[in-house]
């Protein structure tokens, strides 16, 4: 089984009974790999992004135990050593599993996002999450007008959701 498969399983796994962060984390890692294949980046990218997406919300649970709320910024404190720890685990070198958790750490940080990777990974979550929150048109084209930096992830954006004039 290779890696990316290996994550999700173990991912699957780890929120067992919670289909609503299952479907979440499958979500966004559909729109991630998307956008990267889109973007035209090379193969340890994909590779990196897709991993991320997969575990970018691995803080939640921790979070919730630890506070009783899994806030964005709690997520980023609590993200680092589960995922680490799974990363490793499954095989993961120490380069990717650093770059990967890096990611999953700020991926609720909008300001100095200052590479492909760490972009598509938080335009992937914000389609999500502004669909699983039933986002307002306002709100998309607001989230459009400051979040969305690629051109695949922009072409995502307005396709998803429809609510641009030309």
């Amino acid at each position: 089984m290779d890696k990316l498969t290996s994550l999700k399983k173990a991912m699957i796994d780890y929120y067992t009974g919670d289909a609503k962060r299952i479907c979440h984390f499958i979500k966004v890692h559909g729109f991630a790999s998307v956008i990267e294949r889109l973007e035209n980046l090379d193969e340890k990218t994909q590779f990196i992004i897709e991993s991320a997406s997969l575990v970018h919300d691995i803080g939640i649970k921790p979070a919730e135990e630890k506070y009783g709320d899994c806030s964005g910024k709690l997520q980023e404190k609590e993200d680092y050593a589960p995922a680490y720890e799974m990363l490793s685990s499954l095989g993961y070198d120490k380069t990717d599993t650093d770059r990967i958790c890096y990611l999953v750490a700020h991926h609720h940080t909008y300001d100095g996002i200052d590479s492909p990777d760490y972009q598509i990974l938080v335009e992937a979550d914000f389609i999500v999450n502004l669909f699983e929150d039933k986002a307002s048109p306002a709100a998309i084209k607001k989230a459009y007008e400051t979040i969305f930096k690629t051109k695949s992830g922009k072409e995502m954006c307005k396709t998803v959701f429809d609510v641009f004039a030309d």
